[in-house]
This record gives structure tokens, C-alpha cells and sequence, in this order.
């Protein structure tokens, strides 16, 4: 008797089931089936509308990304003067600042590329500031594959799934104190002509006399913010407080697409690390 009431409750479910779909598909059919009216059906119905429209509002009112993307020279050169000291510890301030600020309209994320040696490298691929517990030192070495690294942030611009289109328009900060040793025109064409790149706010600093000061300012973008030169490691940290300040002001901002001028002038600059390049 017991299988027989088994079977029984299974052929039940399956009926029950089909004469909902049934009657769901079929308005004209008979009012009550398998013990629910249509009113309640219809109930059910608003109900399940109602739940997916506030899921849908969640999801709209969900920050947007808004990136900030890092180019950093670490070349060999970069080990002389402190120079790849300064760099390391001005971004760990920067990600810690971003990792405070609120997250209601805007969520700032980070990504590091390196050129530094052979190649370009992904140093921190592109992580919510909140999420980074920590961030790992860069070293100097080799030569200067600038034109690697346009590519690579290319790439990373025109990859959706990593940045979709409701983020926010990207931040690129180039820094380096040398020469290009790849071919970089080509690339930095590329990066120029990209649809993403050209709507990004761009930064430039160039560390010492030996930069390339004609290209990095081809790359910044900002009226209010040209070419930065670093004559001294500090400057260094100036130029990312100043940087760290201009995205940040976005997040609190009524519109963070508008980018916010940078003003170098009202940063104190009494770093511990003070030495000419």
C-alpha cells in the first residue's frame, strides 16, 4: 500500500503541475484549477513581477566601476635616487585612500602594468581598492618596453567583461624617467585612436631629466593637469596625492563621469624621502 501511495503522489505532482503551465499559457481556460483560482494565479503572477523589478533597481543602483589604471616604469634606472622606493609607497597610499571612500555611485578599482626588463607585465590586474589587502613591491631592472605596455592597457580597455560599459570613464597615469626602448609608436597610435582611451582622463609624470618629456605629454589629456616633472622623490609622492585627490573627489561627486583638475600647489611637500634625480 505504501509504493502504491507513492505512485500515487507522484502522478498527482505531475498533473498538478502541467494543468498550472496549462492554465498559465491559456487564459480562457476554467477559472480554478488543481484548487487555486485564476485571481490567485494572477496574484502570484504580480508578485513575482513586483520581486523582479525591485531585483532589477538593486541592480541599477549598484555603483559603477570606475578605473584607474597605472602604468609604471621599472626599468633599471628606476633603482637610482629612490626613485622605485617612492613609487611603491606613493601607490600603497593611493590604494588605501581609494579603499575608504564611499562606494555609492562610484567603486574606484586599481591595476598596475609594469614595464620594466623584456616585457610588460600585469603587475595588479584590475581589483576593487576595497578588496586589495595587499599590494606587492615593484623592482627595477632591464630596459624600457613602454610600447608593451600601451598594448596591454589597450586590451584591458577594450575588454568588457573586465571593464563593462556602465563603468565610469577610465583613469590612466603614465609614469617614467626614460626612453622607450621597443617601438612604442605604433602602440601608443593604437591606445590613442581607441574609443575607450580617448574618453579616459590621462595623466603623465616625468621622473628626471632623462624622460621623455615630448611623448608623456602627447599622453596626458587633462588641461588642468599637463605634463607633471619630478625633480626629487617627493615629487613623486605629491604627484599621486594629487592624482589620489582628483579621483576620490569623483566618488562623492553629483556626476563621476566629470573628471576634477588636479592642484599641485596646495600639497605640502615634506616627504622623508628628498633626494635629486
Amino acid at each position: 500500500m505504501g509504493f502504491a501511495k507513492y505512485q500515487e503522489d507522484i502522478v498527482s505532482r505531475f498533473v498538478h503541475n502541467h494543468a498550472v503551465r496549462f492554465d498559465l499559457a491559456s487564459p480562457n481556460m476554467r477559472p480554478r484549477v488543481s484548487g487555486r483560482s485564476a485571481a490567485q494565479i494572477k496574484s502570484h503572477q504580480k508578485k513575482r513581477i513586483v520581486h523582479m523589478s525591485n531585483l532589477k533597481a538593486f541592480v541599477a543602483t549598484s555603483p559603477r566601476p570606475l578605473p584607474v589604471i597605472v602604468l609604471a616604469d621599472t626599468s633599471g634606472s628606476m633603482s637610482e635616487s629612490g626613485k622605485i622606493e617612492a613609487l611603491n609607497q606613493s601607490l600603497k597610499e593611493m590604494i588605501r585612500t581609494f579603499a575608504t571612500e564611499s562606494r555609492v555611485r562610484a567603486e574606484i578599482q586599481v591595476g598596475i602594468v609594469t614595464f620594466g626588463g623584456a616585457v610588460a607585465e600585469v603587475h595588479l590586474p584590475l581589483t576593487p581598492a576595497h578588496q586589495i589587502i595587499e599590494t606587492k613591491p615593484m623592482f627595477a631592472k632591464g630596459a624600457t618596453p613602454m610600447g608593451q605596455a600601451f598594448d596591454a592597457v589597450r586590451k584591458l580597455l577594450e575588454d568588457r567583461d573586465l571593464i563593462p560599459s556602465r563603468a565610469y570613464r577610465p583613469v590612466l597615469i603614465l609614469v617614467s624617467d626614460g626612453l622607450p626602448t621597443d617601438d612604442w609608436q605604433g602602440p601608443f597610435s593604437d591606445l590613442q585612436s581607441s574609443e575607450r582611451a580617448q574618453k579616459a582622463t590621462r595623466f603623465a609624470m616625468a621622473i628626471g631629466d632623462d624622460a621623455d618629456e615630448a611623448m608623456l605629454d602627447q599622453f596626458a589629456n587633462d588641461k588642468e593637469a599637463p605634463l607633471f616633472k619630478a625633480h626629487e622623490a617627493r615629487d613623486i609622492h605629491r604627484f599621486f596625492r594629487a592624482v589620489t585627490m582628483s579621483v576620490a573627489s569623483r566618488t562623492d561627486s553629483a556626476n563621476p563621469e566629470l573628471s576634477s583638475g588636479i592642484n599641485l600647489a596646495e600639497l605640502p611637500d615634506g616627504d622623508a624621502l628628498d633626494l635629486d634625480f
